[in-house]
């Protein structure tokens, strides 16, 4: 089963600074009917203005994906940590039993980000926070895990919770194959170019909800950028 989700119909956000678009429900935008999908409770795709962004926040008992696309996003928690994610970049933040983090745009250009949240297997713990580089020159042509709740994947960021977060270049013409399997769910956006999932066609930042599918063969129209959630 492939539900297409297109961009459009998304919930849609514009605070000035921010302009935010929501897969799932999320703040004031309610929609029963995407609350979630397996464990995955959020995937904003956000647009933040330079020199602006989050003010420090406290979360807990989530795991918190940073994919930017562009520019770069600077991170700055309460337990000490600092660090700037650029375009291509991963950054997770476990909220474990209590954070409090900012989020800002210092560059001089917008950035644009996916924002993923997905809940833990369990609740509680120590909160961590910690970011990588993935060029995307590595992910030509395949999938790369980017962070992982299983100890197999050593190159991803950890993530406390039965799932993977995966990305993928393709050239347009090209495809990948990924074995997500029947009793798994994923949930899949193009960040850039269109492209096919088992036949279905999106658009760049449409939603593709996956359930009861063996495998997936994703398929560039264009050249393509591709995140994959994959959750039990």
């Amino acid at each position: 089963m492939i539900e297409l989700r297109p961009f459009a119909g998304l919930g849609h956000a514009n605070h000035g600074w921010l302009d935010a678009n929501h897969h799932f429900s999320f703040a004031d935008y309610y929609n029963p009917a995407r609350m979630q999908w397996g464990p995955l409770r959020v995937w904003n795709d956000d647009t933040i203005a330079p020199k602006s962004g989050f003010p420090p926040h406290p979360h807990r008992d989530m795991e918190i994906i940073t994919y930017v696309r562009t520019g770069a996003i600077t991170h700055k928690d309460s337990l000490g940590n600092t660090g700037r994610t650029a375009a291509g970049d991963v950054q997770v933040m476990s909220a474990g039993e209590g954070i409090t983090h900012a989020e800002y745009n210092l560059e001089d250009e917008v950035t644009t980000l996916f924002q993923i949240w997905i809940q833990p297997t369990t609740r509680g713990g120590a909160p961590s926070w910690g970011a990588k580089q993935f060029p995307r020159g590595e992910r030509a042509g395949q999938m790369v895990v980017l962070a992982s709740g299983y100890g197999d994947d050593a190159d991803a960021l950890p993530i406390r919770t039965e799932g993977r977060v995966l990305g993928a270049t393709i050239r347009a013409g090209e495809s990948v194959d990924y074995p997500l399997g029947a009793q798994r769910k994923g949930y899949l956006v193009s960040a850039k170019g269109r492209i096919e999932v088992n036949g279905i066609a999106a658009q760049p930042r449409d939603g593709v909800a996956i359930a009861e599918e063996e495998n997936l063969r994703i398929t560039a129209l264009d050249d393509a950028e591709i995140v994959l959630v994959e959750t039990a």
